[in-house]
């Protein structure tokens, strides 16, 4: 199931945020099958706990875990440094906490740019300014991967400050890639597209919470439009192992990629066209003003029924990838 090829040296230390589930659960099972020594970090325990048994299960390989809110600056340093005291130094770290959020932007209001920034783009750089200064004195050569999004490279409608905190990750990885070029360091900034990560169970709706829902978790769950999460998962890890500046996933994220360099304004118009679709946001509440709901409590769409057709056409498979990778119990969203 898992790559075991040993271009890594072998026992080299790993560390994943977001580790406890989905994208950040497979890439930490693929550096454990790889003879790396993991530790997850997380914000679950119980999550943790069920990742443990999820790897050794599929590994024969025990990892570490850590309670740890990316957020939270200092909780992340003694998290990064407490996991290279163990393992006697720190050789690849993996950035790839976040969360979703899906809504109009007004909807979210700015408690949502808030969150999604502090997770997302606050919680990489905690993570790589922690870990720098350790990755320098890799034997190996230290390894920084930060996970991006198709959403750093062009704003994509209904997830603007999922976009926002994305694109501040890309200008943050390409920084600190030009920051240490000619050391021993590399860092490798991931952009996937869409992924079969069951990840929709753990996103926030808002507006039109269930309508949001069944075109989010429809599209997320269709072939040749989304990726299967283990692949990507892999994927990430070789562009790591081998020192990659940039890798953008899934074709989808390519074109869109391409045509957004060469003709931005038109592919805004083109999304501005596709945005039509979506939902409306619903008449000003101020009482419900920034009210976002968890996919856990949307799954179960009783109305109408061309919101039950359109989920069960194309989510299928990413529920059964939300029951693979530890994504089927609440939770605060710590992995995309």
């Amino acid at each position: 199931m898992f790559s075991t090829d040993r271009s890594f040296p072998d026992g080299l230390c790993a560390l994943v945020t977001g580790g406890s589930r989905g994208l950040g659960l497979l890439t930490g099972a693929r550096l454990a099958a790889r003879g790396c020594r993991v530790t997850l970090l997380a914000r679950d325990a119980d999550e943790l706990d069920r990742a443990t048994a999820w790897i050794h299960d599929r590994t024969g390989r025990n990892v570490r875990t850590v309670v740890c809110d990316v957020r939270d600056e200092a909780a992340v340093t003694s998290a990064v440094r407490d996991t290279a005291e163990v393992a006697d130094g720190l050789d690849v770290v993996i950035a790839n906490a976040g969360i979703i959020q899906v809504a109009p932007a007004e909807v979210g209001g700015t408690a949502a740019f808030r969150d999604a920034m502090a997770t997302i783009f606050e919680g990489t750089l905690h993570t790589s300014l922690a870990a720098l200064p350790l990755l320098r004195r890799s034997p190996a050569g230290g390894r920084l991967g930060l996970v991006g999004s198709v959403g750093a490279l062009l704003a994509v409608p209904h997830l603007v400050p999922y976009s926002c905190a994305k694109a501040a990750v890309r200008a943050l990885g390409e920084g600190l890639q030009e920051e240490t070029a000619g050391s021993a360091v590399s860092v490798t900034t991931v952009h996937p597209g869409l992924m079969r990560t069951g990840s929709h169970l753990q996103a926030e709706f808002g507006g039109r919470a269930d309508a949001e829902f069944a075109w989010f978790s429809a599209l997320a769950g269709t072939p040749l439009v989304s990726m299967d999460a283990e692949r990507a998962a892999e994927k990430i890890v070789r562009a790591v192992e081998r020192r990659r500046t940039r890798v953008v996933l899934t074709p989808a994220a390519h074109a869109a990629s391409l045509a957004h360099g060469v003709a931005p304004a038109l592919v805004t118009r083109v999304s501005g066209l596709a945005a039509r679709a979506l939902p409306t946001a619903p008449e000003a509440d101020p009482a419900g003003a920034g009210t976002m709901k968890q996919g856990h409590f949307l799954g179960d769409l009783s109305q109408p029924r061309w919101r039950q057709a359109l989920r069960r056409a194309g989510s299928s498979l990413n529920d059964r990838a939300a029951q693979r990778y530890n994504q089927q119990r609440p939770g605060p969203p710590t992995s995309a």
